[in-house]
Parts: structure tokens; C-alpha cells; sequence
């Protein structure tokens, strides 16, 4: 078993501010500016999000270098749509887009890295838990570089 600390902070009403902060980050906290709060520095939906993106990346990652497979880096960037289910906010999607850059690639190759693209985010651990809740999915491309 592994636990895992996350201490807050907070101040104020609903538009108040607050800190989060963990072993390897310090940030403020708020309710963000798309619903209607201060906007300052991290929030929520954020943190839910990069905590999946952050997953998803160390995950590719650890199928790459399993397979010994070399690339030059990963980019991804990752869009998390929040809709009302009533009053309720739910979180419906979370989208990863995600460039890996090789030094050369031929199609069956390109091939493969998309497939243990979208094998990461079904093996990924946060991906799993948000399973049932919120559709989780990939949208990879290769760039050959160099």
C-alpha cells in the first residue's frame, strides 16, 4: 500500500483562495474563472485533469521504454469538457491529444505507436479509476523529426 498526502488550504466563501501543496508542488487554488470564480492560479478541473495527463505520459512512457522502443518526446495536450447534468457539474470527457516525435518512422511503425498510445490510457491507473464516470480518450499523432 502507498499513501499519498495532499495538504489544503482555504480562505474566503466560494470566490475565496486557497493552497494545495504536496511533496512536489505548491499552488493557489481557486474556483475557476469558466465558472464564474476569481480565476487564481490552479483549480479543480485543472488539477483532475493534469493529474490525468500527468498518468497518462508516465504510463506511455514506461510501454515505450519497455518495448525499447526510442522516441525523441512526448507533447500532450489535454482538453477536459465539464457540462450540467441539472444543476450538477460533471465532468463528460477528458481528451488527451498527444504528439510523439521519432527520429524515423515507417508506416507499420507509426502504426504500432499509435496502438500503445491508446493501450497507455487504458492501462493507465487515474484513467481507470474516472472509468464509468467520464469518457477518457486519445488522439495521437507521430512527427518524425531530424
Amino acid at each position: 500500500m502507498s499513501l499519498f498526502t495532499v495538504k489544503g488550504t482555504w480562505t474566503g466563501n466560494r470566490n475565496g483562495e486557497g493552497t494545495i501543496t504536496t511533496d512536489g508542488l505548491h499552488t493557489v487554488v481557486s474556483a475557476p474563472k469558466q465558472l464564474d470564480g476569481p480565476g487564481k492560479g490552479a483549480n479543480p478541473e485543472e488539477l483532475l485533469i493534469a493529474a490525468a495527463t500527468n498518468c497518462y505520459m508516465l504510463t506511455l512512457a514506461a510501454i515505450l521504454s519497455n518495448r525499447d522502443i526510442e522516441y525523441t518526446h512526448l507533447d500532450v495536450e489535454t482538453d477536459g469538457i465539464v457540462g450540467k447534468n441539472g444543476k450538477r457539474l460533471v465532468f463528460e470527457k477528458i481528451v488527451h491529444k498527444l504528439v510523439i516525435y521519432v527520429k524515423q518512422a515507417d508506416d507499420e511503425f507509426q502504426e504500432k505507436l499509435i496502438q500503445l498510445a491508446h493501450r497507455a490510457e487504458t492501462a493507465c491507473f487515474i484513467s481507470q479509476t474516472l472509468k464509468g464516470n467520464v469518457e477518457v480518450t486519445v488522439e495521437p499523432v507521430v512527427k518524425v523529426v531530424g
